[in-house]
């Protein structure tokens, strides 16, 4: 059985893939900051550590010693995360993270990048061609992290994949996010907007996501790997599909034209290294997700 150290066990991508790495039969110990989830994931051995205090990440991995890592820890406050001085101190706990990990016997980690490292303005994002230009705090961070980490991974003896991850939704997301946004307002008979109906971005279910990113730890693929659907798919085309699922497209108010926002037009993945390299599939349509989704929501919300 291995041992696995999953951080950012508590969010959207990790919620999904603690019991996917449980089914797998791995010894599971999941981080978090706040409280374990209620009720707990079982069999899931759980750790509250602030991961930007250097002596509770020492004290976590002295005591687990794992030998393989699922870093998805980072800041990812509402409204904040894009420009939180946090993700700086992210970088370097991160860093220190891999340090120890690789000193106590660690030898495979998987870390949670983003397409946000990209310029997002070519916007078909591949791997190998589109240039890394990010606009934003958090982008240059992650990015930051990247080229440091592929750097040290070899120094340290480390086998080093990094996913970039495009759009995810699915259960436990934020309920201000666009997909919960729309759903929960047509749970309660209420009207549902998106006013930026034409731009176009690269949907993928947190449980896919999660399964994409196990697959990465199981095989010996190394670097940058985008995961994402490679579907584009317009929001206006997703909320009035949300519409349809919940019977209720009258509800929809969604803008066809991209205005001048500041915003990319485009946003979808080049996945070809994801599927032919890694040999790793999707298994979830868009609406095969998205009742997933409302089911969840009709039950929590």
């Amino acid at each position: 059985m291995t041992r696995l150290l999953v951080t950012g066990a508590t969010g959207l991508i990790g919620q999904a893939a603690l019991p996917l790495l449980i089914e797998r039969d791995y010894e599971v110990h999941g981080v978090t900051s706040g409280r374990s989830p209620i009720p707990p994931v079982v069999a899931v051995k759980w750790h509250k550590v602030d991961l930007l205090d250097q002596g509770q990440t020492g004290d976590l991995l002295r005591n687990v010693r794992p030998k393989q890592l699922l870093h998805l820890a980072w800041t990812a406050a509402p409204g904040e995360w894009l420009a939180s001085p946090l993700n700086v101190r992210w970088v370097e706990a991160s860093l220190q993270l891999l340090r120890e990990f690789a000193a106590l016997g660690g030898a495979r980690a998987v870390i949670s990048g983003s397409c946000a490292e990209y310029d997002l303005f070519h916007g078909f994002c591949s791997e190998d061609i589109t240039p890394l230009r990010p606009r934003n705090l958090y982008g240059v961070c992650k990015h930051a992290l990247q080229s440091v980490a592929s750097v040290a991974s070899v120094e340290l003896g480390l086998r080093l994949a990094w996913a970039r991850i495009f759009s995810v939704y699915g259960p436990g997301e934020h309920p201000l996010r666009l997909v919960p946004s729309v759903i929960r307002s047509l749970l309660r008979a209420e009207t549902a907007s998106c006013a930026y109906g034409g731009h176009i971005r690269d949907y993928l279910h947190s449980i896919d996501v999660a399964s994409a990113l196990i697959h990465l730890l199981e095989t010996d693929v190394e670097g940058p790997v985008n995961v994402g659907s490679g579907i584009p798919l317009s929001l206006r085309e997703l909320v009035l599909t949300i519409g349809e699922h919940l019977g209720r497209p009258d509800l929809i108010e969604a803008e066809e034209l991209t205005t001048a926002t500041g915003q990319p037009p485009l946003i979808v993945a080049d996945v070809r290294r994801l599927r032919e390299t890694a040999g790793w599939l999707p298994s979830l349509t868009l609406d095969a997700g998205l009742e997933q989704t409302i089911s969840w929501w009709r039950e929590h919300d």
